[in-house]
């Protein structure tokens, strides 16, 4: 074994940005949607869903290998829609719970309202991506999706590529959603892809932390600028809101998503010059007197490098990198080894 320290030039840091598929289907696109039968028939089925990419249900071929996409759920700040968790207690219920965390979730503030396209909207839906599909963050401008009702359809895409700077808050970074498609509005209709002026826009794409917020009003609008939700805000009454939601993403089967990560990587450049690594370090090669045993290493000494360390200043085996074959080394031969590290 042969040691040689590293100069600070022989070491890179580089990072790049790795886009994939979203979906268990190995996809981007997603067309089928399922739910757990089991659970909407829960106490939760009333204002959450989970979402698969296969028939979960017992008795479905796919149940085995059904795995949940993301999830939907309804919110509304008057606690409207769900039923109150104690009946003598007005307004709190699952929905006004769900719309406190969503907002702690993207402003940190108890006491501010969301806002979508800068109004204040007191109801709306998250559709929050399972954490195990979008890894470090979603890739902006690949969000699509279609809802439909009978005839009556929109499209729906974040507008990271129409903005020019782009707005952050406690969840991240946060672009508005907009009638459009692969980032950007569409032109020409209804107040160039947003809802309207008294609306805002359809909702927030967040994609560091996976979410999207779609806004009840919005949806609630009469075509083409919504779809005619109407959802249901009685106190204390369950209004199934979420079904409406589920079924016409169903009916418009067809949404698309990629996940992005940034791999940061470490280059070690080993650089073996023509005087350095000739001889070999394998005891057999030495007598019991200390010479070397084989003539021929002495004026023309050949070794094979097979196997790179990483050492710390405390002599500790950091990391180890193999050669894909032995690579030949005498005083003719000077060789650069890169090594690649990703964390």
């Amino acid at each position: 074994m042969s040691f040689k320290r590293l100069d600070p030039e022989d070491i890179s840091i580089s990072a790049e940005s790795v886009v994939a598929p979203l979906f268990s289907n190995g996809s981007k696109f997603l067309t089928t949607f399922f739910t757990s039968s089991t659970q909407r028939a829960s106490s939760t089925g009333n204002f959450y869903y989970e979402v698969y990419h296969q028939n979960p249900n017992v008795g479905s071929s796919d149940a085995a290998t059904a795995r949940v996409q993301f999830s939907l759920a309804y919110a509304d700040k008057t606690g409207g829609g769900t039923e109150n968790y104690d009946t003598a207690v007005t307004g709190k219920s699952p929905s006004s719970t769900i719309y406190g965390q969503y907002r702690n979730l993207v402003l940190g503030d108890e006491e501010e309202d969301i806002k979508f396209g800068g109004v204040a909207t007191e109801y709306f839906y998250a559709l929050t991506v399972d954490r195990s599909r979008y890894k470090e963050k979603l890739l902006p401008g690949s969000f699509n999706l279609l809802l439909a009702t009978g005839s009556k359809s929109i499209r729906l895409t974040d507008n990271s590529k129409d903005v020019s700077t782009v707005s952050f808050s406690d969840a991240g970074r946060v672009f508005d959603i907009v009638s459009g498609s692969d980032g950007s509005a569409f032109t020409g209709t209804h107040d160039l892809g947003y809802a309207s002026a008294d609306l805002g826009s359809y909702g927030k794409f967040l994609p560091d932390v996976g979410v999207v917020l779609l806004s009840g009003p919005a949806l609630d609008a009469a075509h083409p600028i919504g779809l005619g939700f109407n959802a249901l805000r009685t106190l204390n009454t369950n209004g199934d809101n979420i079904t409406g939601l589920y079924e016409c993403i169903r009916q418009g089967a067809s949404g698309s998503l990629q996940s992005e990560e940034t791999i940061s990587s470490n280059f070690v450049f080993v650089r073996v010059r023509n005087s350095e690594f000739n001889y070999s370090t394998n005891p057999s090669n030495i007598t019991g007197s200390g010479e070397l045993r084989h003539d021929i290493m002495i004026n023309s000494p050949q070794a094979y490098i097979t196997t790179v360390g990483l050492y710390n200043d405390s002599n500790d085996l950091l990391a180890i990198a193999k050669l894909s074959r032995p690579l030949l080394k005498d005083f003719t031969k000077e060789a650069l080894v890169r090594i690649k590290l990703d964390y």
